[in-house]
């Protein structure tokens, strides 16, 4: 049988459910002939960002105020644009990215810094891991829905450069350039989970 998930969290999220992306069967390689197609969204955690914390007050235009990409994050980085592009996966630009420095700063080492348009509703899954009120969950998950269920242009990736979720929320805890492949289904029909990509697994397809 197959297990892809289909999220449609609007019902859930009213009755303060919490939706889960179940792991998918599809193999990775399997993936990576479906992405060299187009027509899927490509959600990317940051590269390690070791350096700095991120303060109480956080300000989005000065990078000392935030954790920010280590040497190994920016490797990671440079590694998976180069690995990317290895595999002829096609990618939609301007890619998008959170507007907190090491989301940017992972986006612009991997596809380019031209090639980057920051997005501010992704810094709302960041705002997931600080205890936010049930509410704010709800419609942040809701808003993350009605992003990533529309269709990408044909022949073409959209990428996303964000964060991690919250253990059990959304998309779930990802490691440090870990990919997950999305399928849209269009305005109110949700969106499916194909599968999840760690770093190691990139490199290791395309061969690196």
């Amino acid at each position: 049988m197959n297990r892809l998930f289909i999220i449609v969290p609007y019902l859930f999220l009213l009755l303060g459910t919490i939706c889960n992306a179940s792991q998918s069967e599809v193999p990775s390689s399997s993936l990576i002939n479906e992405l060299q197609k187009g027509g899927y969204t490509l959600y990317i955690r940051h590269g390690d960002a070791s350096v700095g914390e991120d303060q109480q007050n956080i300000n989005l235009s000065d990078c000392t105020t935030q954790r920010n990409l280590s040497t190994m994050g920016k490797e990671q980085a440079e590694k998976y644009g180069n690995a990317i592009r290895k595999l002829n996966i096609p990618v939609y630009l301007p890619v998008e990215a959170s507007p907190l420095c090491r989301t940017v700063q992972t986006a612009q080492t991997a596809f380019g810094i031209q090639n980057v348009k920051v997005n501010d509703f992704w810094i709302n899954i960041y705002k997931l891991s600080q205890n936010p009120s049930t509410e704010t969950i709800s419609t942040t998950l809701q808003v993350f829905t009605k992003e990533v269920e529309q269709k990408t242009p044909s022949n073409f990736n959209r990428v996303i450069v964000a964060h991690s979720f919250p253990p059990g929320l959304g998309l779930g805890e990802l490691s440090s350039m870990e990919t997950v492949i999305i399928q849209p289904l269009g305005d109110q029909r949700g969106y499916k989970v194909l599968g999840k990509l760690k770093l190691e697994d990139v490199l290791r397809l395309a061969g690196m």
